[in-house]
């Protein structure tokens, strides 16, 4: 946390890391549906009333870091080395943060505690799909063009989706691999 932090925020971010990772442990050890705001309040010490202050909602509590993806996203694209496009830059950040789970167990476990929960995957997708707007502004930015050109909004909408049309194939990098060919290259294929 930062030096120049006050008292306050840092209980408070305190407050909330405690409460994520309380959630996390409960959920991976009992499964979503088994485990109710008041268990993550009573894990955390606080009243379900501090729980709601600083999550809106139950799914709210896994998806702790959404404002660090959308930092993320938006870096890909403006601190992207000279020379490479957009899209690729846009597939190699993609790459690198889904799917997860790879060589990390506990990663593995959070993947499949969200992909496995109807109400945790979609709401995971909302959340990552909010990103879309200032992706298509970073990208706009990067490339010169209008902050409302199409061809750029279509680009963040299309890049950000890549996500879900991986999930659950047998291969996922190789679905990304594909799309983004696709939103780099466009369509090739003879017919």
């Amino acid at each position: 946390m930062s030096e120049t932090m006050g008292r306050r925020e840092r209980k408070k971010a305190a407050t909330r890391q405690a409460l994520a990772d309380a959630a996390l442990r409960l959920f991976l050890d009992r499964g979503f549906d088994q485990v109710s705001v008041r268990d993550v309040a009573e894990a955390a010490d606080v009243s379900t009333t501090t729980v709601f202050k600083h999550f809106p909602s139950k799914e709210a509590l896994l998806f702790d870091q959404d404002s660090d993806r959308e930092a993320a996203l938006i870096a890909a694209v403006r601190d992207r080395p000279e020379g490479m496009s957009v899209p690729r830059a846009l597939r190699e950040h993609t790459l690198r943060m889904h799917p997860g789970g790879a060589g990390d167990p506990e990663m593995a476990r959070f993947v499949e505690l969200t992909e496995s929960t109807p109400a945790l995957r979609e709401y995971g997708r909302r959340m990552w799909m909010r990103h879309e707007a200032a992706l298509a502004a970073a990208i706009a930015e990067a490339t010169g063009a209008p902050e409302d050109d199409p061809g750029c909004a279509a680009l963040a909408h299309f890049a950000l989706e890549t996500v879900s049309f991986a999930r659950g194939r047998a291969d996922a990098r190789q679905a990304i691999e594909a799309a983004f060919a696709l939103l780099e290259h466009g369509w090739s294929a003879a017919g």
